[in-house]
């Protein structure tokens, strides 16, 4: 029997589409973090250096190989063939940097190695490179940790309630506003974030990513800040000089075209770990850290699973436990869903399917309607 007397959960089951937007349970679990901890096995939570960099000498090489395949060929390609070609690299080329930019989270985390200066030398190093200010995400994303599922105090695509809604809303909740509203997000969307708080937590001042004055940061946090900063702009001046000697068409199909995927995964990614209907946020009356980590879903991307280090499908044991390497993840996650039982949840149906939904089912949160879980609030859409 799994904990609270409920059956192991059997990883090979696939789930109904009713089973999966059944709601999850609100009440508190009848296991521990401690519980879920000793269930795992001592080797998950152990980092290894070489493993680590590992993964980022694969994910380098790959990326090597197709901007020397991109550079050396597509051009002898007659048209419209070249631009079908450019077209697919970017796609490509975006996969692989996602990981890229998921081995920087993992630093972010101190998931990377038993040393603090080292995971932020390559956490700086390679957000700087897909230009993403290493330090300040590092501290927002560590809050959205410690307040998953708060209506007040989480950092990242935060619900609104329905009388927060613009005075739009109603015009965009149809399929071309639908269309219209995730072709902004997935394109916009991070940059938005980064620079507005856009989906961010509500702060009493602007909020930006870029300001070390920020309310975001506290002031031992504020000199990091500008360390972030300088690898931005680093990395800009050195694009500057490439368009300056390439050209701006080159750097925007080398470089520009694979940093949009990588923003516009990094957005769907996230959009679809933290709302779906069957998960619930929480009030300042009734959230506590667990149930908030638990209200996450897992997602199954296919073979992109692997290439971007299963962050896809492995994002409950992630809030759980922030500090444990990607690479033990899986191991992890198969121990841990017989315990969680009806609080884990794993959503298989296809991405794109489930953005969709997702964006008509989701548009803000409302009490439960029953009454009976005051400071519970769930996903509607009837305008």
């Amino acid at each position: 029997m799994g904990a609270g007397g409920r059956m192991p959960v059997d990883p090979k089951v696939k789930k109904s589409q009713e089973e999966v937007l059944e709601r999850v349970p609100v009440a508190k679990p009848p296991f521990t973090v401690g519980d879920i901890k000793k269930a795992i096995p001592p080797h998950c939570f152990q980092r290894s250096v070489i493993r680590s960099f590992s993964y980022v000498v694969y994910d380098l090489t790959i990326a090597s190989i197709l901007y020397y395949i991109a550079t050396n060929y597509i051009h002898l390609l007659p048209h419209p063939f070249s631009y079908v070609a450019w077209a697919i690299y970017g796609f490509v080329q975006g996969c692989f940097l996602t990981g890229v930019w998921v081995i920087a989270h993992e630093c972010g985390h101190h998931a990377f190695s038993n040393y603090q200066w080292l995971d932020d030398t390559v956490g700086l190093i390679l957000h700087s490179s897909l230009l993403v200010p290493y330090f300040s995400w590092k501290y927002s994303h560590r809050r959205h940790h410690s307040n998953t599922g708060s209506l007040e105090k989480d950092e990242v695509f935060v619900p609104k309630h329905k009388a927060e809604l613009r005075s739009f809303a109603k015009y965009l909740n149809n399929p071309p506003g639908r269309v219209l509203t995730l072709l902004v997000t997935l394109t916009l969307g991070w940059p938005l974030y980064l620079l507005f708080n856009v989906s961010g937590r509500h702060y009493e001042r602007f909020a930006c990513h870029y300001d070390p004055q920020s309310p975001i940061y506290s002031d031992r946090e504020r000199a990091q800040i500008l360390v972030s900063d300088a690898g931005v702009l680093a990395v800009t001046f050195g694009l500057y000089r490439l368009a300056a000697a390439k050209g701006l068409a080159w750097v925007l199909c080398v470089y520009g075209a694979p940093l949009l995927v990588v923003n516009g995964f990094l957005v769907l990614i996230t959009f679809l770990q933290h709302t779906h209907p069957a998960l619930p946020h929480y009030n300042k009356t009734e959230w506590d850290w667990l149930r908030g980590a638990l209200a996450t879903v897992d997602r199954d991307y296919g073979i992109l699973n692997k290439i971007m280090h299963n962050i896809t499908d492995t994002h409950v044991a992630h809030h759980l436990f922030s500090t444990m390497p990607h690479y033990h993840a899986m191991e992890a996650t198969k121990v841990i869903r017989p315990i969680l039982g009806d609080y884990y949840r794993l959503d298989e149906t296809p991405v794109f399917k489930a953005m969709w939904r997702e964006a008509k089912e989701c548009m803000y949160v409302e009490p439960d309607e029953s009454g009976k879980n005051k400071g519970v609030f769930w996903y509607n859409n009837k305008l």
